[in-house]
Order: C-alpha cells, then sequence, then structure tokens
C-alpha cells in the first residue's frame, strides 16, 4: 500500500496543483470582474489573465510559509541557528538581550503587545489658549 501511494504521488501532485491553480484563478477572475470596474473603473478579465494576475502577485509578494515568522528565509534561520548553536552559554544570554532590545516594542517580555498597547501612559501637552 505504500508503494502504491509513493507511485500516485507523481500524478496526484501535479493534478492538485493544476486544480488549485485552476480553482484559485476562477476566483479571482470572479472578484475582479464583479468588484473592480464598478471602483476603480478597470475592464474585465478572462481566466487567463486573471491567472496571470495571481502568478505575477505570487512572485512579486512571494509564497508565503506563514507563521514563521523571526528570521526570514530558510537560509538565514539555519545560519543563525548553526551560529547560535557554537555560541558560549554568555554569549547565548548576551545574544538573547540583545535580540529582546531590537523588537522595537512588539511582542516579548514586558514589551508591548502592538500600536497603542501603552496609550493609558500616553500624554500630551495642552496648546495654550488664544487669549482675545
Amino acid at each position: 500500500m505504500k508503494r502504491t501511494f509513493y507511485r500516485g504521488r507523481f500524478i496526484f501532485i501535479p493534478l492538485a496543483v493544476a486544480a488549485f491553480l485552476t480553482l484559485i484563478s476562477f476566483v479571482v477572475m470572479i472578484l475582479w470582474n464583479n468588484l473592480l470596474p464598478a471602483i476603480l473603473h478597470v475592464g474585465v478579465i478572462t481566466f487567463w489573465q486573471a491567472m496571470g494576475v495571481f502568478v505575477l502577485c505570487k512572485i512579486l509578494f512571494g509564497f508565503g510559509k506563514g507563521g514563521r515568522g523571526g528570521m526570514g528565509a530558510p537560509w538565514m534561520r539555519g545560519r543563525m541557528e548553526h551560529r547560535f548553536n557554537n555560541m558560549t552559554p554568555e554569549e547565548r544570554e548576551k545574544f538573547k538581550q540583545q535580540w529582546e532590545s531590537r523588537k522595537c516594542g512588539f511582542g516579548g517580555p514586558g514589551g508591548r503587545r502592538g500600536f497603542g498597547a501603552d496609550w493609558e501612559d500616553f500624554t500630551t501637552k495642552e496648546a495654550p489658549k488664544a487669549t482675545e
């Protein structure tokens, strides 16, 4: 049974990718043709143009792994993991402290949880009132 699955994947995977691309292209076409001509006064597009728009967006904006965050590209993660594993415990602690200080206030222990998280402490100076 296991051997059958491995043989079938060479047929199933390309078919699944083609079906997914077809479905996404159809959704892009429908959304474009129903929304953008009324909002931005652009022309309607065909299925093949929608597929081109989708592929172009994937090339320009990336294929997105999602949920990983942090280190960026996989080659960068591997390199940083290798460097981190070769550090002494003192170097690791120093690195962690420096990394926490570079988060720009987003997340981490004691850090803000996004824009506006510390609005309670926000005070403004009142402008002097004009006297007449």
